[in-house]
């Protein structure tokens, strides 16, 4: 595994204990809000036949739902050995035998190991990585044609809010952190890695962002 010291923080963030919870959570309540307003916009952009690369993917809800969309393929990266082992069960079924590939580590450090994907999903974890300019930047690069994020609001209430967390958190002596990047920026990396927004919707707390990459015209 390569992985960073925030992402061994995040190991203990995000162990087993919390990965069956959150699988409880899945079965009894289906998606989260933002989630479901991500595969929502997903869906309405057929994709039989393609590839999906699903970076920070916890316990591979989007995986696993992405598969009735036409995704036949999918490549799972999570630093979490708990979430990871977790997403091997909610995902594997969901797929024919050998179309997917689960790789423990930090995207930023394997990512260019990583095959290019139709589809990229980035679902709840900008707020988890402290270089979040870097993530996209590479996440960009993997992307053919889609590419959907979810991030916190940058609002004061939630840049409040995750200040309190992180001091918690400090004083419970974890050195996980979490973290309200500028939406502006996130827009200029992207941006200049070649996509264009087309979609942006939000609940109180998470924004959701989808950009394509134009694709060469064909007369």
């Amino acid at each position: 595994m390569a992985c960073c010291a925030h992402c061994r923080a995040a190991d203990t963030q995000f162990d087993a204990r919390r990965a069956e919870r959150d699988l409880r959570q899945y079965k009894r309540r289906g998606v989260d809000a933002v989630t479901k307003l991500m595969l929502s916009e997903l869906q309405r952009r057929p994709m039989p036949g393609c590839g999906l690369l699903d970076v920070g993917a916890g316990i591979g809800v989007i995986s696993s739902e992405m598969a009735a969309t036409g995704i036949v393929k999918a490549t799972i990266v999570e630093a979490s050995p708990a979430y990871l082992d977790v997403a091997r069960r909610v995902v594997r079924s969901r797929y024919r035998d050998g179309f997917t590939q689960f790789v423990l580590g930090d995207f930023a450090v394997v990512a260019a190991s990583l095959p290019d994907a139709d589809a990229v999903t980035l679902g709840r974890v900008v707020c988890c990585y402290p270089d979040a300019e870097t993530l996209l930047q590479l996440a960009a690069a993997r992307t053919r044609r889609i590419l959907a994020l979810t991030y916190p609001r940058y609002r004061w209430y939630v840049r409040a809010g995750n200040m309190l967390q992180n001091l918690w958190r400090r004083f419970r002596g974890s050195a996980f952190r979490t973290f309200v990047h500028l939406p502006k920026r996130m827009e200029e990396v992207l941006k200049a890695g070649g996509l264009v927004r087309v979609a942006q919707k939000g609940t109180l707390l998470w924004m959701l962002e989808v950009y394509e990459r134009p694709q060469p015209s064909r007369e």
